[in-house]
């Protein structure tokens, strides 16, 4: 039996022509349709928003929609500002009214806040990248391990984890991008950087990790502005490479399944 709060007002169905002549309703509070994640970004950032990135709109071939947390600076998100809380929950509790199916977001240092945020709203919410963790590390030889490329290894907390559902960090070997000359742009807004340094910068990282740990079976960015370089990343070390615009497809898709028509 389904219950009525969870499908009251709310439509989440594929509509095609079969649904043109039946009685529609739409959840009060929401004006926009025709979307299933809603992803929360960060406040104050300068730096280029490439496609690829989370926050370039053009990265996906479905609608989403943004939603800035006000306040919400690098440095409070990085460190787990606790006292981001209620402004994230209020953010995601505005997209749950507005429709969203699902809730994500921007940064990957959103996760101190994935168990909390999970529990305030009746949507699915993956705020982080870290959240494939457990689905990974399922697929890889019990002794291997992930790569993680991070904007900041000092934000990669056991709390993090903790709150992401990661019950064993030690599946992850972390390595720090934040200190390379042309991609610390990103972390102290500069406002420019130039993306062929960049793009050498993370593409030797992610070697140098793989090289330094030959037990490594997967690659995981869990920063948002890496998966502009994803296939770079895996062209060079030859890898399956996990990235958040992998799990907002994931999300997608299973929260829009369209009917599947065809010949038997």
């Amino acid at each position: 039996m389904i219950t009525k709060k969870l499908v009251e007002g709310r439509e989440y169905g594929y509509f095609d022509k079969h649904q043109e002549n039946r009685m529609i309703s739409m959840k009060k509070g929401q004006y926009v349709s025709g979307y299933s994640v809603g992803i929360l970004y960060l406040d104050e950032c300068w730096y280029p928003v490439l496609p690829g990135n989370v926050a370039n709109l053009s990265t996906y071939d479905f609608p989403v929609r943004l939603k800035v947390v006000p306040n919400c600076t690098q440095a409070r998100i990085h460190a787990g500002d606790p006292t981001l809380l209620d402004d994230i929950i209020k953010a995601a509790q505005e997209f749950e009214a507005e429709g969203a199916r699902a809730i994500c977001a921007a940064c990957g240092f959103f996760g101190n806040f994935q168990d909390k945020v999970a529990a305030a709203v009746d949507i699915p919410v993956y705020l982080s990248s870290v959240v494939q963790v457990p689905w990974i590390k399922s697929g890889l030889k019990p002794k291997q391990k992930i790569g993680m490329l991070t904007a900041d290894a000092h934000g990669i907390t056991p709390n993090l984890f903790k709150s992401c559902g990661v019950d064993d960090p030690s599946i992850c070997v972390v390595k720090d991008l934040g200190r390379l000359p042309e991609f610390s742009a990103i972390i102290e807004s500069r406002g420019t950087f130039d993306n062929e340094i960049v793009r050498r910068e993370v593409v030797d990282a992610a070697i140098n990790l793989v090289n330094e740990n030959p037990d490594i079976g997967a690659i995981l960015l869990e920063c948002s502005d890496l998966p502009p370089y994803a296939a770079d990343i895996q062209r060079a070390v030859q890898l399956p490479v996990f990235d958040f615009i992998t799990m907002i497809r994931w999300i997608h898709y299973a929260t829009s399944q369209k009917p599947y028509y065809g010949f038997i």
